[in-house]
């Protein structure tokens, strides 16, 4: 009882903690920008405290839930197969299939933007192609491409594609008929207005199927890979430990796969924050 008793007590002291710091109005920008990190920082170590101390004091078997201190020891001690897990899944597959997937979703954003006949056609294609499920769609690439890395970019080239569609689709109309308007009354022609006024309005919206995106291209190579790969591969990797029941190797994969994936999703939301600063959304972020 020794175990739940000091995990109760540190989550008390952490909530009381991180109570402080989202009251405290902080006199510098830097001490507030300290503030926001050290909030969801004090709350995941009082997660992963918790976390040590039921398995620990209930006896949870590892075969369940391994401990963050096993699952810390594996990560420690099998460096060198995440690191090749991480270039086979990330480097190998999700890069590729996610600049394919989200270039060529706006350029078809861009077709569509110019055609009604796109537009009426492809956009109800569109909606019903992203609702199919990625187990449905993965294996069907897997016989396609073969069991190499190809395969599972193609997959996440399917899952990237029309989030970045119809995200693209809808910025390219957010701009009012004032705003067109006025780039008429400047003789402005179709491409001058896209580049000038559209794109930069539709700025929000694109970026919003990026960081949709970063997480869907992550979960989509990994499922892929359950269907069929080479020894290697972060889903490779959980479907085999899980058969050997080596728990905490899998999840060492999943706190591998979910930091990239945050980093990843971290780079395209600060992308973001630099291309659309004046966008009333960051201002008020910033405020």
């Amino acid at each position: 009882m020794g175990y739940l008793a000091f995990a109760l007590a540190f989550w008390i002291a952490a909530w009381t903690a991180n109570g402080v710091l989202v009251r405290h109005a902080f006199a510098t920008p830097a001490g507030a920008a300290a503030g926001r990190v050290a909030v969801p920082l004090i709350f995941g170590v009082a997660v992963l405290v918790g976390w040590e101390c039921a398995v620990r004091g209930l006896g949870i078997s590892p075969i369940l839930l391994p401990s963050p201190a096993v699952i810390a020891e594996r990560l420690a001690s099998s460096v060198p197969v995440l690191w090749a897990d991480f270039r086979q899944t990330f480097l190998k597959s999700v890069l590729p299939g996610y600049i394919i997937g989200c270039g060529a979703g706006f350029a078809a954003a861009i077709l569509i933007d110019r055609s009604p006949f796109l537009q009426k056609g492809l956009l109800p294609v569109g909606h019903f192609v992203s609702a199919l499920p990625m187990v449905g769609v993965a294996p069907i690439m897997v016989m396609w491409f073969g069991f190499d890395w190809q395969s599972k970019a193609a997959v996440v080239v399917v899952v990237t594609f029309f989030p970045m569609l119809v995200n693209a689709v809808q910025g390219l109309a957010a701009t009012g008929r004032m705003e067109r308007d006025l780039m008429r009354t400047y003789a402005a022609n179709w491409r001058q207005t896209l580049v000038l006024l559209r794109l930069p309005a539709a700025a929000p919206f694109i970026f919003n199927a990026l960081k949709i995106n970063s997480t869907l291209a992550m979960i989509g190579a990994i499922v892929a890979e359950f269907f069929g790969t080479p020894t290697v591969g972060m889903g490779f990797r959980i479907s085999t430990e899980v058969g050997r029941s080596n728990i905490d190797m899998v999840w060492a994969e999943i706190a591998v796969a979910a930091v990239v994936g945050s980093l990843f999703y971290g780079l395209a939301a600060l992308a973001e924050r630099a291309v659309t600063f004046w966008h009333p959304s960051m201002r008020n972020g910033r405020a």
